[in-house]
């Protein structure tokens, strides 16, 4: 089984089609990742044990792609040293810009980066800069 460096947890199997451009850029770079659903607030253990195996299971960047509230992201980053990039998603009636502020706005101590609603290319362009490796 080929190495897979970056893991992708969204909230919703319903995310799934917004993040799939992330998925190509992944695929043409020849990256290995995981797409898992897991959501903060309906399974917050599952969550926290996803977070805190990361690193032993061989990803190296996280990639969190939330709407709404857009806990996701925030609650991982407190739970791994992993790199963490917060993909805010165009949900609900304010399209995003309720998760962007959630992601960006984290308190000291829990680093997240952050890239445009709805830019999973960007989420994954970051996570092959974090990683060095050639996009393209």
């Amino acid at each position: 089984m080929p190495k897979k460096d970056i893991l992708f947890i969204a909230g919703s199997e319903s995310d799934r089609e917004r993040v799939e451009a992330a998925f190509e850029v992944l695929d043409e770079a020849g990256v290995g990742f995981d797409f898992i659903v897991s959501s903060a607030h309906r399974k917050p253990e599952e969550t926290a044990e996803i977070a805190k195996s990361a690193k032993a299971n061989g990803y190296r960047v996280i990639i969190a792609a939330a709407g709404l509230a857009a806990a996701l992201p925030g609650a991982v980053a407190a739970l791994t040293d992993l790199p963490v990039v917060g993909l805010p998603l165009e949900v609900g009636p304010l399209q995003g810009v309720d998760a962007l502020y959630a992601i960006t706005q984290l308190p000291p101590g829990c680093p997240v980066g952050a890239v445009g609603i709805g830019n999973a290319k960007n989420a994954a362009l970051l996570a092959l800069r974090i990683l060095n490796a050639p996009s393209g």
